[in-house]
């Protein structure tokens, strides 16, 4: 991706044991218009072995935008909190295939779901999603907050804290947070590290608000890097400087 590197303070050292991963439903999307692209599918599953084979304990929380986009409902006419459990359902699809394509390369998955469905996941439940990524297991997390008016990135800012992670993780298109969108913009400038309030400030957009403030109240980092770079998922969560690393030291505040 183009930009250049802004300088900023501070550094990252240290692996993590515990991380939540967060994904849009689009980055499942391909080069597709729509529904799933299986090959997208097979390469993050080989990403996440990496992790799990290195010994981390992962989480994800999956979006469903590549199947219907709840914010949408204004130019569909229907309700917004209509619109949103349905969203919620788009993201089970994406979990369901998430898990199969993990189990096939051998990983031993949990589902776990803010809505009730026996059939197919288990309800959400704190110490039990805690227990299985104690044993190894990767935990799915969908149907969002069971909520509608939240999004999938409020949902991982909460199920985040509530295993008790070290860091929320979120894998995009572009490597990390930019001054501008460097989609559009040639000139924009990467950061390598930014301070939490920094970003507000400049309002660079990272995830909706509710989400940045549960993390900005219970000092939770966050690092956004493109997920589609190879190995990147495992530097990232073995401590290399890879993407941004949002934090909320004040010692380390620009």
């Amino acid at each position: 991706m183009s930009g250049s590197e802004k300088t900023n303070q501070g550094t990252r050292t240290r692996s993590f044991k515990r991380v939540l991963l967060k994904l849009s439903g689009e980055a499942l999307l391909g080069t597709k218009e729509f529904g799933i692209d299986q090959d997208v599918l097979s390469r993050y599953a080989g990403e996440i072995k990496a992790v799990v084979d290195a010994k981390i304990e992962l989480a994800l929380v999956i979006g469903g935008g590549n199947i219907f986009r709840g914010v949408d409902n204004k130019t569909t006419g229907m309700t917004r909190a209509h619109a949103d459990y349905m969203g919620m359902l788009a993201t089970m699809i994406n979990a369901m295939a998430l898990q199969d394509a993990l189990e096939h390369v051998g990983i031993y998955t949990r589902l776990q779901s803010a809505l009730n469905m026996d059939e197919i996941a288990e309800p959400f439940i704190r110490r039990r999603a805690k227990r299985h990524l104690e044993k190894g297991r990767v935990v799915i997390f969908g149907a969002g907050t069971g909520n509608p008016y939240f999004t999938t990135d409020t949902a991982a800012a909460l199920r985040a804290l509530e295993i008790d992670a070290d860091v929320l993780i979120k894998g995009t298109r572009v490597n990390g947070v930019f001054s501008a969108d460097p989609e559009k913009d040639s000139d924009a400038e990467r950061y390598e590290t930014i301070h939490g309030d920094e970003v507000i400030r400049k309002d660079l957009r990272v995830m909706d608000m509710t989400a940045f403030t549960l993390c900005r109240d219970s000092q939770m980092d966050i690092i956004v890097f493109d997920m589609n770079e190879k190995g990147s998922l495992k530097r990232v969560v073995l401590g290399e400087q890879v993407g941004t690393y949002i934090h909320w030291d004040e010692a380390e505040q620009s």
